[in-house]
């Protein structure tokens, strides 16, 4: 398809900052890759590669790395923003000393913050002034950045309050490898892709433990439900847990070796603390703190979520692993289609 090529800032040069930034380039718009580290944006400028996190890739010329902020997002329209949950505050704080134009914010972070219990783009409205802050749109779905770099048939969901702001962010990525389909359930894309990284680490810790093919299944299936549940009650609507950002991602997060929540969980199932994981790890683990926070929303929500409970309590209240998976199993009997009717009862609510 025909596009104007546009500039666009991606904030964030870990690996799927990096990854959609190939997306933009591959399409013809001069993409700006912001990171704060200056000797990883010499490399990005000098070598065209991301060695740390997308080793034996090569990156199109028109990704340039930035490492000052204020000249990454000067004059650009559109930012991408991928940075970790964690960080997601602090980065607004500073675009907002930097811009006095209007932008629209697509972020592709997958996350829920503890305490605040704020969706991203819940955080984004709080954090950026009406002024500075023309859309926000949601990228979502399964999609490992080692495998988009690699250019491989990839689909994702776009969701926005605005969907005209949702087409055009689907526009400017979506190309023969990277399918971008829309989705208005603003509020499901965004619950999906934060908590399916929950049952990721709990599919991990699974396979730690050396639990199989029947286990796994059975976190991923009661995960979902779990997902559902909690979503209906946030006002999302269960049929988009049945798409790319629900049973999509996943499928993809439980069960590839590219998933970090994955390793993470798998190494605390074969024996180590947290702090030896996410020390291991040398990235963001998302699921942790996002497990931390849907124990909350159970809790806030009144929602039943035994897998997000056990997990928690492996994660926090030093439980073992195994302890955690014998509570499961051992919970009181019920009907598996008690859930689905409670989940369209709430809908039908909503």
């Amino acid at each position: 398809m025909e596009r104007k090529p546009k500039d666009v800032a991606v904030l964030g040069a870990g690996s799927w900052g990096t990854a959609l930034a190939m997306v933009l380039a591959d399409n013809g718009h001069h993409t700006r890759l912001w990171g704060h580290n200056p000797v990883q944006i010499e490399e990005i400028n000098r070598s065209q590669t991301n060695q740390k996190y997308l080793p034996n890739i090569s990156l199109p010329k028109l990704v340039i790395g930035y490492s000052d902020l204020s000249e990454a997002i000067n004059e650009v329209e559109t930012i991408i923003l991928a940075v970790p949950t964690k960080a997601i505050r602090e980065v607004l704080k500073k675009i907002v000393q930097f811009r006095k134009e209007p932008l629209t914010i697509v972020h592709v972070s997958k996350g829920i913050e503890p305490d605040t219990l704020l969706r991203i783009s819940e955080m984004i409205e709080e954090e950026m002034p009406l002024g500075l802050l023309k859309d926000i749109v949601v990228l979502s779905g399964p999609s490992h950045a080692e495998e988009v770099s690699l250019r491989h048939p990839t689909t994702v969901t776009v969701s926005a309050k605005n969907m005209e702001a949702a087409e055009q962010i689907q526009d400017l990525f979506i190309n023969q490898n990277f399918r971008v389909y829309t989705n208005p359930d603003l509020v499901g894309v965004e619950i999906g892709g934060a908590l399916k990284n929950i049952i990721a680490l709990a599919a991990g810790i699974s396979d730690g433990l050396g639990y199989g093919d029947n286990a796994k299944a059975a976190l991923i299936t009661r995960g979902l439900a779990e997902i559902a549940r909690l979503g209906a009650k946030m006002g999302a609507r269960p049929l988009t847990f049945s798409g790319l950002t629900g049973i999509g991602d996943l499928i993809v997060t439980c069960t590839s070796v590219h998933s970090r929540n994955w390793r993470a969980g798998n190494m605390l199932g074969k024996g180590h603390n947290l702090e030896e994981v996410l020390d291991k790890m040398g990235m963001v683990v998302e699921g942790v703190r996002t497990t931390k926070a849907a124990y909350q929303l159970a809790e806030k929500y009144d929602v039943k979520m035994p897998i997000t409970t056990a997990l928690y309590g492996i994660l926090f209240s030093g439980i073992e692993p195994k302890d955690a998976v014998d509570g499961l199993m051992k919970r009181r009997k019920t009907h598996e289609m008690e859930d689905l009717a409670d989940i369209l009862s709430l809908n039908s609510a909503n």
